[in-house]
């Protein structure tokens, strides 16, 4: 047996099940304080061991016999596949919106009060595009209502290009808003979200905000299955754009071209997908991975659009090799990294490797919890696997 990854649920499992020692003795075993495997422990699955507290464990593991592996196999495998929170998180979520229904339904008459200066609505703005690509959904739906209010203030205080730039701070905060509405199954906010989300790009003299628009209407196509009109919507959209000028030109260019091989790929026009994505790749190779836009782009999203491409097109055995030969690093953000995890469990299903999803969506969750939990294909999974 081989774990791919320890976590504290791991090695409690082998603690208690394989070894039934107590915490002193298995700090001895490892050579480290009581007070770190009790943190390991404690962590559960919310932390991840590396370096030499995972050799650590890996050679503890190699040195069980028959039945202590026996025990602690039975033991992972009677652990909840995923933790029980995702229901606090939907919660914490849901209790928020209908204050963030309201602010919206007042963008245009917001109440009189004073507005945060520049700086700090920029270091607000950023804060909710880490929280965004990092699926931190909960503080997002208590922070956005507020955010909002001061950006719809500023909007009608500000002219010229202080305006412009509300406007492009006014995009990525609706883009957030939207991120919420759209992971948790409100899509008639989400559409609704996505048109001031255009609206704000417009105002904003941007025409790469423009196009990032166009890339998160996507999920509106997605949503209803117009899935031929959402590429040509994003075909258009990176047609507009000359990829030549600047990393943040050629940044948006690809990501777009990335969408696009989703969107085909879904529509099973192999070659159309395939296309899209190798025009991402090459664009990819120019430019360092990184947030553009409020867009992960770069050469990692590009392999793991791969793996995509794979799971949507059929075709199990690239992405099953996909899955094993790499791993996103950590510098891509979390919920970038928790899709290549997800769509890795979806070929193990389609190849009834029930172990191998199961290790994946334990990555997902410890990778993006929030993001894992709200992700309907993960929903289907975890039902599947329970059975």
């Amino acid at each position: 047996m081989i774990v791919t990854k320890w976590t504290g649920v791991e090695v409690r499992a082998l603690r208690t099940y394989a070894l039934r020692c107590t915490q002193p003795a298995l700090a001895e075993m490892t050579g480290f304080s009581v007070a770190v495997v009790r943190k390991w422990e404690g962590r559960g699955s919310t932390i991840t061991l590396a370096g030499e507290f995972a050799e650590a464990m890996d050679t503890l593991l190699a040195r069980l016999e028959e039945h202590q592996l026996a025990r602690f196999q039975a033991a992972l495998s009677a652990q909840p596949l995923l933790s029980r929170r995702s229901d606090e998180v939907i919660a914490a979520v849901v209790s928020r919106l209908q204050e963030l229904r309201r602010v919206l339904d007042s963008a245009d008459l917001p109440d009189d009060g004073p507005v945060r200066p520049a700086d700090q609505l920029r270091r607000a703005v950023g804060i909710a595009i880490h929280d965004r690509v990092n699926s931190n959904y909960v503080h997002l739906a208590c922070e956005l209502p507020a955010l909002l209010t001061d950006l719809h203030r500023a909007r009608f205080m500000c002219t010229g290009s202080a305006a412009a730039e509300i406007a492009s701070l006014l995009v990525h905060a609706y883009r957030a808003a939207d991120a919420i509405a759209d992971k948790f199954g409100y899509l008639d906010l989400s559409a609704r979200i996505i048109g001031m989300m255009h609206h704000a790009a417009t105002e904003s003299d941007d025409d790469l905000l423009v196009a990032t628009a166009a890339y998160v209407r996507t999920e509106t196509f997605f949503a209803n299955g117009q899935l031929a009109i959402g590429r040509r919507l994003l075909e258009r959209a990176a047609e507009a754009i000359d990829p030549t000028r600047s990393e943040r030109d050629a940044a948006t260019y690809g990501s777009i071209h990335m969408r696009a091989a989703v969107v085909a790929a879904r529509e099973f026009r192999s070659d159309v997908a395939r296309a899209h994505l190798n025009e991402a790749a090459q664009v990819a190779r120019r430019v360092t991975e990184n947030v553009y836009l409020g867009t992960v782009f770069g050469p990692g999203s590009v392999r793991i659009h791969e793996l995509s491409l794979g799971v949507e097109l059929g075709d199990v055995g690239a992405a099953i090799s996909a899955a094993r030969s790499w791993a996103p690093p950590e510098k891509i953000p979390a919920e970038r990294r928790s899709h290549f995890y997800i769509d890795a469990a979806r070929a193990y299903m389609q190849t009834r490797q029930r172990d191998d999803a199961r290790a994946a969506l334990r990555m997902a969750e410890a990778v993006a919890p929030q993001h894992t939990h709200a992700h309907p294909y993960v929903k289907e999974m975890v039902e599947r696997l329970s059975c």
